[in-house]
């Protein structure tokens, strides 16, 4: 009897975590678009506003440039009267995200390069972007990418 309350109690662990979203990737890695910061070392701060506005949705400033090798701490603000998030990622990456988001609109992030931010609230994230491309910052709550929620990274 014992045993099958163990059993079921981490079975109920499990299945409580299933709607935590990673999207495709361990904390660790470096991905195509850089990895977690050490908050060791130095960092630029980027302040990133989150808001709706005329009918849009958008992230304040929406393009951002950095060097390969720059570690930024992003300072988040929700300005809004919605939940948002950002995440940065690929395009191709978050725009699949987007649909799992779709399919299952109350997942949460628990990934460091996310964060969701109820109304009024701050937040950050601490990247360092190790490659040079372009990528992709979004909201991947249903319909705010598609409402203007997004943005892009260039990193030189």
């Amino acid at each position: 009897m014992k045993i099958q309350i163990i059993l079921a109690g981490a079975a109920a662990m499990f299945l409580s975590t299933a709607a935590l979203a990673d999207p495709g990737h361990s904390h660790g890695d470096d991905r195509a678009y850089g990895k977690p910061g050490n908050p060791k070392q130095p960092a630029r701060v980027v302040q990133v506003t989150m808001r709706e506005s005329d009918g849009k949705m958008e992230f304040v400033p929406n393009r951002l440039e950095v060097l390969r090798g720059e570690q930024v701490r992003f300072v988040l603000r929700n300005n809004g009267e919605l939940d948002h998030e950002i995440v940065l990622g690929t395009l191709e990456e978050n725009l699949k995200h987007g649909e799992e988001m779709r399919k299952n609109p109350d997942m949460e992030h628990d990934d460091p390069n996310a964060k969701r931010l109820a109304p009024k609230r701050t937040g950050e994230i601490l990247w360092r972007f190790t490659k040079a491309g372009e990528f992709d910052f979004s909201c991947l709550i249903p319909g705010h990418r598609e409402a203007g929620m997004f943005g892009t990274i260039i990193v030189k």
